[in-house]
């Protein structure tokens, strides 16, 4: 009597399950039996097609009329056309192009610290004319690396 357990209560450790998806791993409960890979790409997909479908809300839904009636302050009519006003396309650059001579360099660009991408032959500072301060940089580096101790003045006896 004693030694008989109760099989609903108690819980039987149980060999791991394989993933879902069967690719091979083991999944687990927490990952709705997935393994750790599939549960990564089936969050992404659930993500892009919840943003997707906000985009398409969005689109569906026509844009507020602005009323041609004169606003009892005209700060007030401005305020709204410029909120409704369709924002300007961004500006596009080509970070694969070297910004000196225009050479394609692909995966093999430089970045410099003036935040322009360079080909080999111009990678460096004094190849392409950098206006970055590496002097004033370095300068600010050090300040805070070591800044300055000033002791207390000693009172005369």
């Amino acid at each position: 009597m004693g030694s008989e357990q109760n099989d609903s209560t108690s819980f039987s450790p149980s060999e791991p399950k394989l993933c879902v998806n069967g690719c091979g791993f083991f999944g687990t409960a927490a990952n709705m039996n997935f393994c750790s890979k599939c549960y990564h790409d089936l969050r992404v997909t659930e993500e892009q097609a919840s943003s997707a479908k906000a985009a398409f809300q969005k689109s569906l839904n026509p844009k507020p009329k602005i009323s041609l009636e004169p606003a009892v302050g005209s700060s007030s009519t401005s305020s709204e056309t410029a909120a409704f006003s369709e924002p300007p396309p961004p500006q596009t650059t080509a970070k694969n192009r070297c910004l000196s001579c225009k050479k394609k360099v692909g995966l093999m660009g430089f970045k410099c610290r003036c935040g322009s991408t360079f080909c080999g032959d111009h990678r460096y500072p004094e190849n392409h004319e950098c206006e970055f301060d590496f002097k004033g940089e370095g300068r600010d580096a050090i300040g805070k690396a070591n800044p300055l101790m000033k002791a207390k003045k000693m009172e005369r006896i």
